[in-house]
């Protein structure tokens, strides 16, 4: 029964907050669809898992709502054959919906118990296709560049130009948030040799992106 409840709830979580809301794209619905979400969230708190909300999950980060996580996801315009970077791990449900839509995903960390709780996760629940570092995102992935996509899953102060010129394919497209706090604004950039073009998606509210190329560790 629990089961064909939260079957229904992720049902009514893709219909309304989704769909309705004009994400178009067949294969990232599907995902949305295909993916547990209420996995990614701890016992006690799985019944906030299908809200039309952020929630926590522990050392100041948080699971983006649905809406945005489907958003970015088709705003990528992921083929099956890409490889992505994802920065930001968090609680590895971005991780999961983007190992449907690409060939491998590399997903890179800064916080060790959450990164250890997502490979966790995304192995019990058979996404064999992810791949795990724990690290400054900002500085990619050195030695697997060029990446089809990139996606960064926290705010960035300002494009981050030395990472995507060194990891990210050309005419490749990123995803990210930039801004700071109450200012934030979820980008689609696609790199065009050396020129970065930049186009407003909606505004946003994402944790903060610390690195070398993101916000220090003092300004969280």
């Amino acid at each position: 029964m629990k089961r064909l409840d939260e079957a229904a709830n992720q049902e009514a979580m893709v219909r309304q907050q989704i769909i309705a809301r004009g994400i178009s794209d067949a294969r990232v619905i599907q995902a949305m669809r295909a993916v547990p979400r209420e996995q990614f969230f701890p016992p006690n708190l799985a019944e906030a898992a299908y809200g039309d909300h952020a929630a926590p999950i522990g050392h100041g980060q948080t699971i983006s709502q649905p809406y945005i996580v489907a958003l970015m996801s088709q705003a990528l315009q992921v083929q099956p054959q890409h490889e992505v970077l994802e920065i930001g791990t968090g609680s590895g449900y971005q991780a999961a919906i983007l190992s449907l839509l690409a060939r491998e995903v590399f997903t890179v960390e800064r916080v060790k118990p959450l990164l250890d709780e997502a490979f966790d996760r995304l192995i019990e629940l058979d996404y064999r296709n992810v791949n795990y570092r724990l690290g400054d995102g900002t500085e990619g992935w050195p030695g697997h560049e060029p990446f089809d996509r990139i996606l960064i899953a926290a705010a960035a102060p300002k494009i981050p130009e030395g990472l995507f010129k060194a990891q990210l394919l050309d005419g490749g497209i990123a995803v990210l948030p930039v801004g700071a706090d109450n200012d934030q604004t979820l980008l689609q950039v696609t790199r065009k040799g050396e020129e970065l073009i930049a186009r407003a998606l909606c505004p946003v509210r994402f944790v903060k992106l610390v690195g070398s190329e993101g916000w220090s560790e003092h300004s969280e």
